[in-house]
């Protein structure tokens, strides 16, 4: 394996790294308690990655059995216990464990501590996960042939 080519030829480097605060405000807050902070999404980052801070209540919560054919998805746990499936078996993960999936692996993950628990997800390369984030609160509304569509368009396969 070897560095990618250039993707900056200048001579003396730029200004050009963002930062966020902690405590900023979330971009999602979903129904069961659970905020999404878009810390790097793939338009940020030329489409490297995606990287997004998933802060969950004390309410169970999270996806069932799914694969992508396009992305990897990886979870590093900050604070808190979630249940993260490896198509294997369901691994209870505690603060400073992380999990690498894979395109298409199987995942899946839940809180079902009763307790908050927050996430790092990283998606390589750096899909437009927030359309599918925010496309997830209007689910209910849509028909059966819409929401097949919408998992199509989102590159997400249930099991």
């Amino acid at each position: 394996m070897t560095y990618p080519p250039p993707a900056y030829h200048g001579d003396t480097g730029e200004p050009t790294a963002s930062y966020r605060r902690p405590d900023a405000t979330p971009e999602l807050d979903y129904p069961s308690g659970t905020t999404v902070h878009y810390l790097a999404t793939g338009a940020t980052t030329n489409g490297q990655f995606g990287l997004y801070r998933w802060d969950m209540g004390p309410e169970p919560s999270g996806p069932a059995a799914h694969f992508h054919r396009s992305i990897s998805e990886s979870f590093y746990i900050l604070s808190g216990s979630v249940r993260i499936y490896d198509g294997r078996r369901w691994i209870d993960t505690g603060p400073g464990d992380f999990v690498h999936v894979p395109e298409g692996g199987v995942h899946a993950f839940r809180n079902e501590s009763g307790e908050p628990a927050s996430m790092l997800l990283h998606f390589a390369p750096g899909a437009p996960r927030e359309g599918y984030f925010e496309g997830l609160l209007t689910l209910a509304d849509m028909s059966e042939e819409e929401k097949a569509e919408f998992y199509l368009h989102h590159d997400t396969f249930w099991l």
